[in-house]
C-alpha cells in the first residue's frame, strides 16, 4: 500500500469512527451528568437541574425548560445529532434556569458557549430541509 493510499485509508476510517460516534446515544443518566459538566463550564455550577431527560412529545422545539421545578427535556430529534449542537440545546435549557426569559441577559449568558451561533444554524438548516417538499431523486430514489 502506498503512503498516499493509506492516508486516504487512515482518512475514510477516522470518518467511520466520527460518524459512529455522532449518532451514539446518550441515556438520561448521561445526559444530566452532561448539562452538569456544561453548567460547570459555562455558569460555575449555578444551573442545577433537578432532571434531564430526552423525550418524544417535543416536535417543534428542541428543548424546554420549567424553572420552577428545575427540569429540563430535549427533544428525541436531536439524538444522533452532533455534540457541540446537543450540548448547545442543553447549555440553552441551563441558561433558562438562570434566567426565564428570552431577553439581552439570557442572550449575553448563552454567549459564554463558542458554538452558539455554529449550532442554531445547524438547527435552522435542519428545520429548512424537513420543510423542503419531497423530491424524486433526493436521498438516493
Amino acid at each position: 500500500m502506498s503512503e498516499a493510499e493509506e492516508q486516504r485509508w487512515v482518512t475514510v476510517m477516522l470518518d467511520k469512527l466520527a460518524a459512529q460516534e455522532s449518532k451514539r446515544v446518550l441515556g438520561d443518566a448521561e445526559l444530566a451528568e452532561r448539562a452538569e459538566r456544561l453548567s460547570a463550564q459555562y455558569f460555575d455550577g449555578r444551573a442545577r437541574p433537578t432532571s434531564v431527560r430526552w423525550v418524544t412529545n417535543q416536535n417543534t422545539r428542541w428543548g424546554s425548560c420549567t424553572p420552577a421545578e428545575g427540569s429540563i427535556r430535549l427533544s428525541h430529534r436531536l439524538q444522533g445529532m452532533p455534540e457541540y449542537v446537543v450540548d448547545y440545546v442543553l447549555v440553552h435549557e441551563l441558561a433558562h434556569l438562570l434566567v426565564p426569559g428570552h431577553g439581552p441577559r439570557f442572550w449575553r449568558l448563552l454567549e459564554a458557549y463558542p458554538r452558539t451561533e455554529r449550532a442554531r444554524g445547524y438547527l435552522e438548516g435542519v428545520v429548512a430541509a424537513e420543510r423542503l417538499p419531497h423530491l424524486p431523486g433526493a436521498r438516493g430514489e
